[in-house]
């Protein structure tokens, strides 16, 4: 929706293809950093009084600070904090609600992909077929658009389940605006505000390691209640007020960073391009930014020229593959370091963890600086 939203502000005829009847969040709890959210505001999506706003701490299961992610001052007051919470629903609605009449197409599932020098030739489910002068694979971690490009496989898997929910329940002990990630030997948990249509709340998620072969746990709550058993706090308390129908599970997958996203007339964004663990907490902003950028990068290009096409999507996934390959190799490190050390060797990481500044090196300036900068860049190009 975000490329689409772009590419239409960049004077475009954009046409959106759904498979779904219709257009539906996958997932429910979501956290956006700023500069997505500066994005959306320029792209026409009402962005006011959405999510909650809060500030993030990352913290040993015994309550020990091990950083604290912190952006200068002008922007935590302009956002009201580092990133709101909220659930992926009000977004889809509010996005959808901006975009122009006519785009959206559902119920319209692409099966095959081919392209020549004028055009790109789409063959649908229902046998019909569609001839574009420029085509977005935004289709996901398993894209018939990126296969048709690369076929490079199926996704890495990094034996991790994450478990997550929201409630509205009082008197859990959580602190509005506040957003604590905790750690204990084998499992993480997190809890953050979320606003939802107007609605204050918390949402929660918690994971460890677990084979991507097994069969997901019968009882989610009561799974990720086990997890949570060692966590200070609001933890327990927000699982155990958590009704069952709001709680979700998935495993955690990614795909390594691919040195090339474009191809001719074709490109990718979003998870087709750079599916990222929710370790990096980025993965939907990382999409908005995507459609975002490409539409500022195919203004003013005659989209019926070959050789304009593809300078301008080399000119969109260039400054883009830097960003999110950092982010995505993060993730992957951080799940890698936190779920699957061997036992022998988890009490020296806790140690480090709690008496070396190497998180707040990697979390609480990195990413800051990550965070500035896209978001120099977002406002940067604000006008086409």
């Amino acid at each position: 929706m975000a490329a689409a939203m772009s590419i239409v502000q960049a004077g475009h005829d954009v046409t959106l293809f759904e498979r779904y009847p219709e257009a539906r969040p996958a997932g429910n709890i979501l956290n956006l950093w700023p500069p997505p959210l500066k994005a959306l505001g320029i792209l026409g999506v009402d962005t006011e009084d959405l999510g909650a706003p809060c500030r993030q701490e990352l913290r040993s299961a015994r309550g020990h600070l091990r950083a604290k992610v912190a952006l200068p001052g002008p922007i935590e007051r302009e956002f009201g904090g580092t990133f709101i919470g909220l659930l992926r629903p009000e977004l889809y609605e509010r996005m959808l609600a901006a975009l122009p009449s006519g785009v959206l197409e559902t119920g319209r599932e692409v099966t095959r992909v081919d392209q020549d020098a004028e055009k790109v030739t789409l063959h649908f489910q229902d046998g019909a077929t569609g001839r574009f002068d420029v085509l977005v694979g935004a289709d996901g971690i398993n894209s018939t658009v990126r296969r048709s490009l690369w076929n490079d496989g199926p996704p890495r898997e990094h034996n991790l389940r994450l478990v997550g929910g929201y409630t509205f329940a009082r008197d859990t002990g959580a602190v509005p605006g506040q957003a604590v990630i905790m750690f204990d030997r084998k499992s993480q948990g997190s809890h953050t505000s979320i606003r939802h249509k107007g609605r204050d709340g918390f949402q929660w998620w918690v994971l460890g390691a677990y084979p991507a072969d097994a069969p997901a746990p019968s009882d989610l709550p009561a799974h990720a209640a086990k997890l949570v058993r060692n966590f200070p706090g609001p933890m327990p308390k927000l699982v155990a007020a958590t009704d069952p129908d709001c709680v979700q599970t998935w495993m955690i997958r990614d795909r390594p960073p691919i040195p090339q996203w474009s191809r001719g007339r074709i490109t990718l964004a979003g998870d087709a391009a750079h599916p990222t663990s929710p370790y990096a907490a980025y993965g939907a902003g990382m999409s908005i930014e995507d459609g975002y950028f490409l539409g500022r990068a195919l203004a003013h290009r005659d989209l019926t020229d070959a050789t304009q096409v593809e300078t301008a999507l080399r000119a969109y996934e260039d400054p883009r593959k830097t960003h999110t390959s950092w982010q995505t190799e993060l993730a992957y490190r951080n799940g890698r370091l936190f779920h699957h050390v061997p036992a022998p060797l988890r009490p020296l990481r806790d140690l480090v963890l709690d008496h070396t500044p190497l998180l707040q090196r990697l979390m609480g300036r990195k990413r800051p600086g990550a965070i500035m900068e896209q978001l120099d860049l977002i406002e940067s190009r604000a006008v086409l």
